[in-house]
């Protein structure tokens, strides 16, 4: 028996396998080397929307989770895209299970039951539509809590552990000139691929200086541009992105410490230090300002209380004092793509031009010159029909006093 739900298909007697398993621990992590019809075994609490999209656009038979895919804390978005894409969710089947499984191993499953063969792994519940729609109702309902909890610790960061609106604020020195230059952010959050792809005119007529912060980077890879600059701990950006030129700045805590650092060294890659609080996508935009760039456009940036507390963020404190300080130079390009989404199909579009030439050919058929016009096109083509013809057919007949053949469109006119 199948449920339909919008345009998939989700089974409700779930049988997989046996088929490849891949765990990790970072979800961020998995969906790089995650292939189609693979096993998913992740521990996310909460799956945010970026995660979930980033797992079905990979494809995989199945996402297994370690913990709880909705706890209840704030209404989450991702299980409903993974479960609405067809695939599969088993939930809360025990952190135990990312110990158990090798990397690579086929294993089969079963419903809610994870199997070595005939050996039980881990079972958890496995999510329907019916069952993510209650859970969200549930955290609905707590919702207000949360809220209260996210500006409270918003005020207390600004009052107590605040840097970045202080006027000595030390923005270190980059090779990376922005001088009148526009400075485009690039975020790996909601709607950015297509955010990116619609302002691939932009990006061309205006060359402003690319930034990726920590995955955005990937993301700018992706869209066929190059990076000018990567901001971040660089700890979800790949090899390929480090080490496509551009510059390199390392979100540092405010005591200096920087783990990003030594992923660097170890390629032999050279990078500045940025000691800061606030996120990277902050510090991205606060060192876009100090040196010079005349606008900063950013691409999915995080700014609502959903997607701060998909990031894991109890306050969006430092977002708020950041656009502050930017002030008018920031645009914010998040949804430009569902703002300007084309809703004329291309086989439509076809029709219409299609329709338009018709009219057009109506038009000039109806006066004196057209019809002179077609006649004479009518003309040519029926010569050169039948000079095609004479080439399949019998030799033509000869001009003795001019030497050349006398093709038959050709007779009964005088050679000159």
């Amino acid at each position: 028996m199948k449920l339909r739900r919008g345009r998939e298909t989700i089974p409700t007697e779930i049988v997989i396998g046996p088929a490849v398993a891949r765990p990790d621990r970072r979800t961020k992590d998995l969906a790089q080397r995650l292939q189609p019809g693979e096993i998913a075994v992740i521990r996310h609490t909460d799956i945010d929307r970026v995660a979930a999209e980033s797992l079905v656009e990979r494809r995989p038979a199945a996402v297994v989770n370690a913990s709880q895919s909705i706890s209840g804390r704030y209404p989450n978005l991702g299980p409903a895209i993974i479960v609405e894409a067809g695939i599969p969710l088993i939930d809360d089947v025990g952190d135990e299970v990312l110990d158990l499984i090798a990397d690579g191993e086929e294993l089969t499953l079963r419903d809610g039951e994870l199997l070595r063969g005939d050996e039980l792994i881990a079972s958890g519940r496995v999510h329907t539509a019916a069952s993510i729609e209650e859970a969200m109702e549930g955290a609905q309902a707590g919702m207000m809590s949360v809220l209260v909890d996210f500006v409270d610790n918003t005020i207390e960061y600004i009052r107590k552990d605040s840097d970045l609106l202080e006027e000595e604020i030390v923005v270190p020195h980059v090779r990376t000139d922005f001088t009148g230059r526009h400075a485009l952010i690039v975020v790996r959050g909601y709607h950015y691929k297509e955010d990116l792809a619609m302002l691939k005119t932009y990006i061309r007529e205006y060359r402003p200086v690319l930034i990726g912060v920590d995955g955005g980077a990937d993301a700018i890879l992706e869209a066929g541009h190059t990076p000018n600059m990567i901001v971040g701990d660089m700890d979800s950006v790949s090899d390929a992105a480090l080490t496509s030129g551009a510059e390199l700045v390392v979100h540092a805590y405010r005591n200096g410490r920087a783990p990003g650092v030594e992923r660097l060294k170890e390629l032999d890659l050279e990078c500045v230090l940025f000691p800061a609080s606030g996120t990277s996508e902050d510090i991205a935009m606060l060192l876009a300002d100090d040196k010079g760039a005349e606008l900063i456009v950013a691409v999915g940036t995080h700014d609502t209380v959903i997607e701060f507390l998909d990031k894991g963020r109890r306050g969006m404190a430092s977002t708020f004092l950041t656009r502050l300080r930017v002030g008018s130079k920031l645009i914010d390009a998040k949804g430009v793509s569902l703002l300007y989404r084309q809703r004329i199909s291309n086989w439509q579009l076809t029709v219409l031009a299609l329709a338009g030439l018709l009219a057009l050919f109506v038009a000039v058929s109806a006066t004196s010159a057209g019809q002179t016009f077609f006649g004479l096109i009518g003309a040519q083509f029926d010569g050169m029909v039948q000079w095609f013809q004479s080439l399949f057919g019998s030799r033509p007949a000869i001009d003795e006093s001019a030497g050349a053949p006398v093709l038959p469109w050709m007779q009964g006119k005088q050679l000159t």
